[in-house]
C-alpha cells in the first residue's frame, strides 16, 4: 500500500468472528511483541527519533504507543468480562505520545512491558468461552457499544499496523 498512515489498510470488521478467526487473531496478538522488537532491532537513537511519515510519530513514539494502547485494551477486556456493558474511559493517544517518556525513553522499556502484557492477555484470551466474545463495553467517544469479538480483531490489526509503520520506514530509508 502507498498510504503511509495505513500501510496495511484500515481496520475492517465484517461482523462476528469464527472460532478459527479468533484463534488467528489471538496468534497475531501473541506475535506482536516479537514483531515490534524485530522491527526496531539495531536502530540508532537518530533512527528511533525519525518520524515514519511527515506529521507522524517517531519510531520511538510508536514503540511506546503500542503497549500504551494495548494496556488500555487489556483493561477494557477485563472490564467487559466483569461488568455489564461498562463505559470505558477514553484517553488521548496523541497527547500520551507527546509525554516526555514517549519521546525519549529507551524502547526496551516498552518492549519488556509489551512482552509481559501480551503473555497475560493471550492467556486470558485463550480461556474465553463463546459467550464471552459477545460481551461489550460502551465507548463514549465513538458513541457505540463494541463487542469483544470486534476488539479482538482491532488489536490483532493494531499491532501489525504499527509494526508496518516501522518496517516500511526501514525499507524506504534502506536501514538494515
Amino acid at each position: 500500500m502507498d498510504d503511509l498512515r495505513y500501510p496495511i489498510g484500515r481496520f475492517t470488521y465484517a461482523g462476528s468472528l469464527t472460532e478459527d478467526d479468533r484463534e488467528a487473531c489471538i496468534e497475531r496478538i501473541a506475535a506482536a511483541p516479537s514483531r515490534l522488537r524485530l522491527a526496531v532491532k539495531g536502530l540508532t537513537d537518530r533512527q528511533l527519533d525519525t518520524a515514519y511519515r511527515a506529521g507522524g510519530w517517531t519510531v520511538r513514539q510508536v514503540a511506546h504507543h503500542v503497549p500504551d494502547s494495548h494496556l488500555n485494551a487489556y483493561v477494557r477486556f477485563r472490564l467487559a468480562l466483569t461488568e455489564p456493558n461498562p463505559t470505558i474511559r477514553p484517553y488521548d493517544e496523541a497527547q500520551w505520545a507527546e509525554l516526555p517518556d514517549a519521546r525519549s525513553a529507551p524502547v526496551d522499556i516498552s518492549l519488556t512491558l509489551l512482552d509481559a502484557l501480551h503473555v497475560r492477555w493471550t492467556l486470558l484470551l485463550r480461556q474465553l468461552g463463546t459467550n464471552d466474545w459477545a460481551r461489550t463495553y460502551y465507548h463514549p467517544e465513538q458513541r457505540r457499544t463494541i463487542a469483544l469479538d470486534e476488539v479482538l480483531g482491532l488489536y490483532a490489526w493494531h499491532g501489525e499496523h504499527h509494526v508496518a509503520h516501522i518496517t516500511r520506514l526501514r525499507g524506504r530509508m534502506e536501514w538494515k
